[in-house]
């Protein structure tokens, strides 16, 4: 007959026998109160079912002992560990001792005490563990671990809000509060959103480091919380226009020159742009860029000219010319936990041969100037084919996959962003009032020009009433004259380095245009215009025809009654000019 509580092999215990009765007396204050309440149940006339029980206890304290050698059995809990798995812990209590008439006479269940797993001994149990062999060793940060480590394992994602400062051009600052899985994205949405700004999917974030004199845009997908906790106090998030962040996918021919990427020589022959993008994205090939650039020397004010190759495992330079075997190839950086900065400070703080520096910071770094790689391209347009193919190797396809998001959800808001029309609408027509009576123009050729008429004749008005002397509000200049300064494309006052800065901040594409007064002539204005990687200026000049002022950019062959008419012509027509105007160049107060 099995004992109640007890498991059936201590039936079979070879000192599970009859007489052991006196001796198990000795061991009752091992026993657990529960005892005495099953003692009655216990009648004389089952005394086959008599137990050894020193001999148990004895067998399960030294169990007890040998698992948890430095725990107390009777006043603290034990962890035991079964199989690498965790069970609760066991407390045997000590029971008050017994009157002569209470003493054992037969076997007792023993009374055990469960209580539950304290969380401060979760750090115990998990540096008890043994190490886990990784299945996938090449998945670790470290490629040759054969373990998976705590750095390994997947960290946890920072959750709750998060007060971010971001700034704009004109230094002024606005505090935000953003929850922790927020990206650069959605953040730019939401400032666009705030402020009003035109949602054109050119504004980006910028990571700005005043101290290194280094600034990046970061990528759609990034998480802003856990780029801020890698900037020091210094540092800032700059609000502002990238028309250059995605360029690469529309125009990948003029950020990669084929002298630059090794399959173009290797295949002798015009590349198709489509093929090009394809081999950037498809990780399985093996692409680089190949090219001579200025290496500074770490912790040194010296330059050196290197045959540089990047490739997905990261940069290296030749130590033998343009030698690409592997035992003449040294790592400069990592790509996998660095990113790409343009160098802001100029040329001579770093002593630079060029104008065009740019810089690999690993995220660990923060001011130490000595852990950055500083280096230096012959032109703008090699620096851009450098920078452009670090992210295209790091992020891959998903680059590809933040340029489309908002295309697609373009198309999608396309089908319901067409106001609907009411009955009275559709109802309307054209009508010529110029002679007594009012007529329908059915013909929408002339419907068309009627409507650009009607629109320019504003312009004739205020004109001829302020030359009359009219008490305008705008006198005594002209309503032409002054109604530029609200475009977001005009700058005033500004220099000519000023608008080189501009433009090189927010992309330096082809088409970036942006106009302001001229510091020569008060009179005049220029244009600044970017192409093919150069900033070029031309001046708007006024001219006089039948006694009215106009504007013209090409000596009065073409002329404009103000920089608005100039700005809509120009973007639909070359003209004198090396591109249409695409991209103003505009800044945002937030």
């Amino acid at each position: 007959m099995a004992v109640a509580g007890c498991p059936d092999y201590f039936l079979h215990h070879p000192n599970y026998q009859q007489g052991n009765v006196d001796r198990a007396a000795n061991q009752a204050d091992l026993i657990g109160p529960s005892f005495q309440q099953s003692t009655s149940r216990n009648s004389p006339s089952h005394q086959e079912d008599d137990v050894d029980l020193e001999a148990l206890v004895n067998d399960m304290n030294s169990s007890l002992e040998s698992l948890c050698s430095s725990c107390s059995v009777t006043d603290e809990s034990t962890s035991l560990l079964h199989n690498d798995q965790p069970h609760r812990p066991i407390y045997l209590t000590q029971a008050q001792p017994a009157s002569p008439h209470q003493r054992l006479q037969r076997s007792q269940p023993m009374h055990i005490l469960a209580v539950r797993l304290q969380e401060e001994e979760q750090q115990y149990r998990t540096s008890s563990l043994p190490a886990i062999p990784n299945p996938f060793p090449e998945l670790c940060s470290p490629a040759s671990s054969p373990t998976l480590s705590s750095a390994s394992l997947p960290q946890c994602q920072p959750t709750g809000k998060y007060i971010i400062q971001i700034f704009s051009e004109d230094g002024m600052g606005k505090l935000v509060e953003i929850p922790a899985d927020m990206t650069a994205r959605d953040l730019c949405q939401l400032l666009v959103y705030k402020n009003h700004c035109v949602d054109d999917n050119s504004w980006a974030l910028v990571e700005h480091h005043p101290a290194l004199g280094l600034e990046r845009c970061l990528e759609d997908h990034e998480l802003v919380v856990q780029v801020q906790a890698s900037m020091t106090s210094e540092s800032k998030f700059f609000f502002r226009k990238n028309y250059a962040k995605y360029e690469f996918f529309k125009n990948p021919l003029n950020f990669f020159p084929e002298q630059m990427v090794a399959w173009c020589q290797e295949t002798n022959g015009t590349i198709p742009p489509s093929q090009l993008l394809q081999n950037f994205l498809n990780s399985s090939s093996c692409h680089e860029i190949q090219g001579f650039l200025y290496v500074k020397e770490m912790g040194r004010k010296s330059w050196k000219k290197l045959y540089v190759f990047l490739r997905r495992s990261g940069l290296y330079f030749s130590t033998k010319g343009t030698s690409k075997e592997p035992r003449h190839l040294q790592l400069l950086a990592d790509m996998e936990d660095s990113n790409v900065y343009t160098v802001i400070t100029g040329r001579k703080l770093h002593n630079a041969p060029t104008d065009y520096e740019f810089c690999i910071k690993p995220n660990k770094v923060r001011n130490e100037v000595k852990e950055l790689r500083m280096l230096c391209a012959e032109d703008e347009q090699s620096r851009m084919c450098w920078m452009t193919a670090f992210r295209l190797f790091k992020y891959g396809i998903l680059l590809y996959q933040n340029f489309k998001i908002p295309q697609q959800r373009k198309k999608l808001l396309s089908h319901f962003s067409a106001p609907m029309r009411s009955v009275s609408e559709n109802s309307l027509v054209a009508m010529d009032f110029s002679g007594r009576i009012g007529r329908v123009i059915d013909n929408p050729v002339e419907a068309q020009s009627a409507a650009m008429e009607e629109g320019h004749a504003w312009r004739k008005r205020s004109r001829r009433m302020n030359i009359l002397g009219s008490p305008s509000p705008l006198h005594p200049l002209s309503l032409s004259g002054v109604i530029h300064r609200t475009q977001l494309w005009f700058h005033g006052h500004i220099s000519r380095e000023e608008s080189h800065k501009m433009i090189h901040q927010q992309g330096r594409v082809d088409g970036m245009f942006l106009l302001r007064d001229s510091q020569s002539n008060p009179k005049a204005f220029v244009l600044t215009l970017c192409h093919h990687q150069k900033i070029k200026h031309f001046q708007i000049l006024p001219c006089e025809e039948d006694g009215q002022m106009f504007l013209s950019l090409d000596d009065g062959a073409t002329k404009f009654t103000d920089l608005i008419q100039l700005v809509e012509f120009y973007m639909l027509n070359r003209g004198v000019l090396p591109c249409k105007l695409k991209h103003p160049c505009t800044t945002v107060a937030l």
